[in-house]
């Protein structure tokens, strides 16, 4: 589900890099597996989940209704992220019609806003705290951590209120840059709304200048979150200005959109982070409650996150293609949350 998205260029070197990606993702991780300062990989069966809002179509029954829960590194300049066999998707519990406060079901004109949450309500994760992202598989409640990040549709509430009596702070992660034809809510967003494939199958930039329309359907997501418990969100694809789109999007544009996004958690109580979009985290950081990153140590770039740090807010971290021997030492003196995860963001980890 997550995805390293970089700015496109020629078309010409997308089968290079397909063909690297296919030997780096057969072998990712593989060597650590085995090491006994790893986590151990978890087993639990998948959490139930509710049915689709009333009215909304369900997972389809094509292949496309596959999620891809893994990022493939591209190394700057290549065009897209190629598409990465994906575990299926469940459904997760739709917003709850009737909630006061709450906005209606997706794609429903006229949603309400939501009230402000009171000052000082929202969690506010600071620098150093280990964490567990897990997108792939029924999620291990055993990994001893502060911080665990999963995906938000496919978890039921009664996983989250099961982390919480650990004492774990719990981030739910929402596609907010991409149309997904898998999930429950995918006939409320017009085909207007959607542009060019984003490289991974079923999926499709939005328009993200369409404020009025996306503002009520990001709206619905994040209270969804919000009835099942989390405490914050993670947006993906925030990043749409340097991709091929499908649409002439700006850069102020996307810091339109992001902070768009931030205004609706923040509304509702929840903490949000700045997925990538290195380039934004100067206009972005007072907006933002904490940053997730993907292999700014294989690029070179984190460095580019000591702001967040700076200002007391988490970095959460992660590494695919590199051992922790070759980023821990830099990533922790910076002050960063690191791990090392495979690519499909199962249970496993190996964290500095």
């Amino acid at each position: 589900m997550t995805r390293r998205t970089r700015p496109l260029a020629a078309a010409l070197a997308l089968a290079t890099a397909v063909a690297l990606l296919a030997t780096s993702c057969s072998s990712s991780g593989s060597e650590d597996e085995d090491d006994p300062s790893a986590d151990a990989t978890g087993a639990q069966p998948p959490a139930a989940t509710a049915a689709p809002v009333p009215g909304t179509p369900g997972t389809p029954d094509a292949p496309s209704s596959t999620a891809d829960p893994g990022t493939p590194t591209v190394p700057p300049g290549t065009p897209g992220t190629p598409s990465v066999p994906g575990r299926p998707v469940t459904p997760g519990t739709p917003t709850a019609p009737g909630t006061p406060g709450t906005p209606a079901v997706p794609g429903t004109p006229g949603t309400p806003g939501t009230p402000a949450a009171p000052a000082g309500a929202r969690w506010q994760p600071t620098p150093g705290l280990a964490w567990q992202w897990q997108l792939g598989g029924g999620v291990d409640q055993s990994v001893d951590v502060p911080v665990y990040d999963i995906d938000g549709f496919e978890t039921d509430a009664s996983v989250v209120a099961a982390l919480h009596a650990k004492g774990r702070k719990v981030i739910c992660y929402i596609n907010a840059g991409s149309w997904e034809d898998f999930r429950p809510d995918a006939a409320a967003f017009a085909q207007a709304l959607q542009g060019s494939g984003n490289g991974w199958k079923g999926e499709k930039w939005f328009d993200i200048r369409k404020l009025d329309q996306l503002k009520p359907l990001m709206a619905a997501r994040f209270d969804m979150c919000r009835q099942k418990g989390f405490d914050a969100v993670e947006p993906d694809t925030i990043e749409a200005y340097n991709q091929n789109s499908g649409f002439p999007l700006t850069a102020d544009d996307q810091l339109r959109y992001n902070r768009m996004l931030a205004a609706l958690a923040h509304e509702r109580g929840l903490a949000i982070g700045l997925k990538n979009d290195l380039d934004q985290v100067p206009a972005l950081l007072g907006d933002f409650d904490f940053a997730v990153n993907e292999e700014c140590a294989q690029f070179d770039e984190c460095g580019r996150l000591s702001p967040f740090i700076q200002a007391g807010k988490a970095v959460f971290h992660v590494e695919y293609k590199l051992g922790t021997d070759r980023f821990c030492a830099r990533t922790k003196a910076l002050g960063f949350s690191s791990m090392q995860k495979k690519l499909e963001l199962d249970a496993w980890r190996k964290p500095c």
